[in-house]
């Protein structure tokens, strides 16, 4: 995109400054109060570079200087830039659940571009909720925008093993609860599993969402799988700054890009990454912000029908992001999907994602493997329906044991997390390996926020018995770097008076993954009764931003976004009065 197809009085920021009247003479002296000249930022475009670094955001550590890297490629491309910091929505530190601020984010992004002088906007993040929250808000604000990946983190390291963050806590906590490792392997493994700025290094839910930015060409095609403490990752901010510049002069607005191919070409790479159980919410909210309605039976039926091709955990056995990058990253993995893409979807170098593929190749097949050695038949999620879900659950198949894809037991139902803590760590609890493990009131409006607590703990009393997986269901979600035989996202949620509710210990629950069913073996008379005679919980929140959350918050159906943010193209805020 070299030739302008806008003139600097077309520039949005010229509303601001370009004027011969008071308003923009304040505009302009205030500019220069800050120490620059009218020749910095007149009939330049100007750029917001969006930050979500943070001290405690750990993923976004390298974050201040690759905002100097950004800045110097807007200033290369004749643009100007400002650091824009926003909310920083880290996935470690933030409690009960990032998930409560995701669209918190996305309503600060947006209002933070439409009411400054930003003709176009880079996104800086990458931990969890940041890549759909950014996303979700500049969609909705309608300017030029680039997305930023943070980058994986190099491979964890302890006594010569590889450990992958998130996946191996959870496996060596449970070893800790057998007594199988000792205090000193503990306090390895806690300073070995993160040892780098940047985020997850599994194909959790960050590397999924930046690489479903990504495949969907928000990003500059293939970045998400450089590390973030690589050299070229340096060098891909400045270029990001470059090309922002360019497509502003371009008019390369987010409804030339996120179109419905591209959401589809999305969907298809993140189901052959082995993704993220998040990625169906966040798909799903950021593509009915673009004005697409992308439903979970729409992801069924692309991940009945999409292998999963990359090796890498939790999903895959053997690899980390650190692999797949050096194996050839998302481009390679766009390769040898694309037969199954739309390669004419547009992205924000200009090209479409066709030409940014050209010459691609596979340096260890695998780590990427050809669609005739796939890891997993299928892709990375089903979608279950039945009287347990009427609007639908997932689960992750590839990563649970598949004596579970078809499965029957009692119920052991948790109205808690605390309750379900307590009683998984005795050792005398009345459990087998059939029994079903059920939390609920840990949806997005019962836990609130919709927490990561889906991933249950197995029993003491199973793990003593050399059992590491069993069949557990909730309303919650769970970590994108979990694993094992975790039903998800439940809907409606128990809180507002969904089936999952009703479900009482004892009761037979019946999985049945080929045929994509989940059901309570229960007659419709008794449920009625059981309906009858359910008292409604009391509201989570009194105050605050929590009572916005809870009275306009969707189902995970839906996406989790805001009833009243959930939009088209054509119905967007406008332009701000400027008197």
């Amino acid at each position: 995109m070299s030739n302008k197809s806008l003139k600097p009085e077309d520039l949005r920021s010229a509303r601001w400054f370009a004027p011969d009247d008071l308003r923009s003479f304040g505009h302009r002296s205030r500019m220069m109060q800050l120490g620059y000249s009218e020749e910095d930022f007149r009939d330049k475009p100007i750029i917001g570079v969006l930050n979500t670094w943070s001290e405690l955001n750990t993923c976004h550590s390298h974050f201040p200087e690759r905002v100097q890297d950004v800045k110097r490629g807007v200033s290369q491309a004749g643009g100007f830039a400002v650091e824009m910091p926003t909310l920083s929505v880290d996935e470690t530190f933030t409690k009960p659940t990032s998930m409560l601020y995701r669209n918190l984010l996305a309503m600060e992004t947006e209002e933070m571009i439409r009411s400054h002088p930003l003709d176009g906007v880079v996104l800086m993040g990458g931990c969890d909720k940041t890549t759909p929250g950014l996303i979700m808000g500049a969609l909705s604000a309608g300017v030029p925008m680039i997305y930023l990946p943070a980058g994986p983190m190099l491979r964890g390291n302890y006594a010569g093993k590889i450990l992958g963050s998130g996946s191996d806590a959870w496996k060596y906590w449970d070893e800790r609860r057998a007594g199988n490792i000792s205090d000193e392997e503990w306090v390895g493994v806690q300073g070995g599993i993160a040892r780098s700025a940047g985020h997850c290094m599994t194909m959790g839910t960050a590397s999924t969402m930046t690489a479903i930015a990504d495949a969907m060409g928000l990003c500059l095609t293939g970045v998400s799988s450089i590390p973030a403490v690589d050299a070229n990752h340096q060098r891909m901010s400045a270029e990001c700054g470059r090309q922002i510049v360019d497509m502003v002069w371009n008019n390369c607005t987010p409804d030339k890009i996120v179109t419905e191919a591209a959401v589809r070409n999305a969907s298809i790479v993140a189901m052959a990454t082995g993704c993220s159980t998040n990625a169906v919410v966040h798909l799903i909210a950021i593509a009915r912000r673009a004005g697409i309605n992308l439903s979970l039976d729409d992801l069924d039926v692309l991940g009945r029908n999409t292998p999963l091709i990359a090796n890498v955990r939790p999903s895959g056995k053997d690899y980390l992001m650190e692999d797949f990058y050096y194996a050839g990253g998302l481009k390679a993995l766009m390769s040898q999907l694309s037969e199954r893409l739309d390669l004419s979807a547009m992205t924000v170098n200009g090209k479409t994602l066709g030409q940014n593929l050209e010459g691609t190749e596979v340096y260890n097949d695998d780590v990427i493997r050809p669609l005739s050695n796939p890891v997993y038949h299928e892709g990375s999620l089903a979608v279950l329906k039945g009287n347990l879900c009427p609007d639908g659950a997932v689960i992750k198949p590839a990563a649970c044991d598949p004596k579970f894809y078809v499965h029957e037991g009692p119920a052991m139902v948790f109205d808690s997390y605390p309750e379900m803590k307590a009683a998984v760590d005795d050792e005398n609890l009345d459990v087998t390996p059939d029994t079903v493990m059920v939390l609920r009131n840990a949806g997005p409006q019962g836990g609130p926020g919709f927490p990561e607590w889906g991933m249950l703990p197995i029993p003491k009393a199973l793990i003593k018995q050399g059992y590491r997986d069993m069949l557990r269901i909730s309303d919650a979600r769970m970590s994108g770097t979990s694993y094992g035989a975790c039903v998800l996202h439940v809907a409606p949620e128990s809180f507002v008076g969904g089936p999952l509710s009703l479900l009482q210990n004892g009761d037979i629950v019946r999985l049945d993954l080929p045929n994509r069913s989940l059901d309570m073996l229960i007659s419709e008379e008794e449920l009625e009764k059981r309906k009858a005679n359910k008292v409604a919980p009391e509201p989570k929140f009194e105050r605050g931003y929590g009572v916005m959350f809870s009275r306009h918050v969707t189902q995970a159906d839906q996406g989790c976004d805001f009833d009243f943010l959930q939009t088209d193209y054509g119905r967007t805020a406008g332009e701000p009065d400027i008197f």
